[in-house]
């Protein structure tokens, strides 16, 4: 199976061994106004965020009004709203006119922009601009949008939320037939930020994606409160994150409770750096900030009592004490040492050196 283990968003190279890329998900939080929608652009960078996205639907093209009138209290989450989904998927749509406008803002901002299509006039309105594309959870199943968007050569991020292996594996597929820039992120689609959530979110399965698809890029998008789940996804080999961004979580609208704010967005960032730096590379070796204690915490071969030049070394004559200078003998070594004779007179508490023994 042929796909590429690192790729660009905009300037930004992403791979394993890349920073991790973090994807402020704006979403509807500009609650239908462009001058917030800018705002929370200029937020996002400020936050830590590499990206910020936003999500072109109109209601008409992504839910059957008369579907979940149908499904009533079935609707999950969705069933909780003041109106029906119809209304505030209509209330919460990108207007297209904004397009331009919010790419030379992004522009100015220094941050990419990009979006989760949902449908085919959205991907040709706007693909000309965009460094990437993101394919929402609840499209896994529409393969020939997929390949539509696949199609495009653009980084296609897919989220896999509500799926199973075969979905997953599907939509994968429709993806590596047009293109080989594909990042597989984990998800579970519950939004109601609740604490409950966590033991659905299963992060795990980043491990087994990592099986399936080896050197795969990876990445996490994500609702859940507080930042254990992001870093945890980082540990793992996530090197894409996704989460919901507005700047205050008590503004009415259908993202605002489960988005992170500027500072939890911030905190999350700069926690995620420190992972990072802790994650080092794998191989163990003696660190760069470790050449000290090596001679001051490790233990070295003395003399329990007075040997003069001549003496043979027995095993009573020693012990294992700190530090261990160089050119001493370790712990280990300590037969090197026994019935040696010594060219030079030692006191009790004297280091044996490598230079003190006959050859």
């Amino acid at each position: 199976m042929n796909y590429d283990n690192e790729i660009k968003i905009g300037s930004t190279k992403i791979s394993i061994s890349s920073p991790t890329y973090f994807i402020a998900d704006i979403a509807s939080n500009h609650d239908g106004e462009l001058s917030r929608a800018k705002e929370l652009i200029w937020l996002a960078k400020q936050s830590g965020a590499n990206a910020v996205k936003f999500q072109h639907f109109k209601a008409e093209k992504i839910v059957s009004d008369k579907g979940f009138k149908i499904l009533g209290n079935q609707a999950s989450h969705q069933s909780n709203w003041s109106k029906s989904v119809f209304d505030v998927f209509k209330e919460s749509e990108f207007n297209r006119d904004w397009n331009q406008e919010l790419i030379l803002e992004a522009e100015k901002a220094q941050i990419d922009f990009f979006t989760t299509p949902y449908d085919y006039n959205a991907v040709d309105q706007i693909d000309k601009y965009l460094p990437a594309y993101k394919i929402g959870s609840g499209d896994i199943t529409w393969t020939d949008f997929i390949e539509y968007v696949a199609k495009k050569g653009k980084p296609t991020l897919l989220a896999s939320g509500a799926s199973n292996f075969e979905d997953v594996q599907r939509a994968v597929n429709s993806v590596l037939k047009y293109n080989k820039q594909v990042v597989l992120m984990q998800c579970n689609t519950n939004y109601t930020g609740s604490l409950e959530n966590f033991k659905y979110i299963n992060l795990n399965v980043l491990k087994t994606y990592a099986t399936m698809y080896p050197n795969m890029i990876l990445g996490l998008s994500d609702h859940t409160p507080g930042h254990s789940t992001v870093l945890g996804a980082v540990a793992l080999g996530a090197r894409v994150v996704e989460k919901h961004f507005t700047d205050d979580n008590d503004r009415i609208g259908p993202d605002h409770p489960f988005s992170m704010n500027p500072h939890t967005w911030r905190e999350m960032v700069d926690k995620s750096r420190e992972l990072e730096l802790a994650l080092g590379n794998g191989i163990k070796s003696i660190e760069e900030n470790e050449k000290e204690t090596v001679v001051v915490q490790r233990r070295a071969i003395y003399l329990k009592r007075d040997l003069p030049a001549g003496s043979i070394i027995q095993q009573d004559d020693i012990e294992f004490l700190r530090p261990a200078p160089n050119n001493s003998y370790f712990p280990y070594e300590a037969d090197k040492i026994i019935k040696k004779k010594l060219i030079t007179d030692k006191t009790k508490g004297d280091l044996i050196y490598m230079d003190d023994l006959e050859e």
